[in-house]
């Protein structure tokens, strides 16, 4: 990454470690942990669209649930897509 994707990967840190470790760093609610390549495989490919819609609509299904943009509406939708390309760059 160069550029502006740097940063946009670093905002999506930043904004994981302030609003989404609670649940993604122990895995409650079903919530996929952070690394875990194992868990992370199968939402992975289910495409980037699909894990994007999912983070900021909320879902809800056999393996857990999550509110819409993890319950931080103030979060926008590209800051949660930062958010998303961080966890999966790091659960692959």
């Amino acid at each position: 990454m160069t550029g502006s994707s740097n940063r946009v990967f670093a905002d999506g840190q930043s904004d994981f470690e302030s609003s989404c470790t609670a649940c993604h760093g122990f895995g409650i609610a079903g919530a996929p942990k952070l690394g875990d390549k194992e868990n992370w495989a199968p939402r992975i490919e289910q495409g980037m669209e699909t894990l994007y819609s999912n983070a900021i609509n909320g879902f809800s299904g056999g393996s857990g649930f999550m509110p819409a943009k993890g319950g931080f509406a103030n979060l926008s939708d590209e800051q949660i897509k930062a958010i998303v390309d961080y966890m999966v760059e790091q659960s692959r």
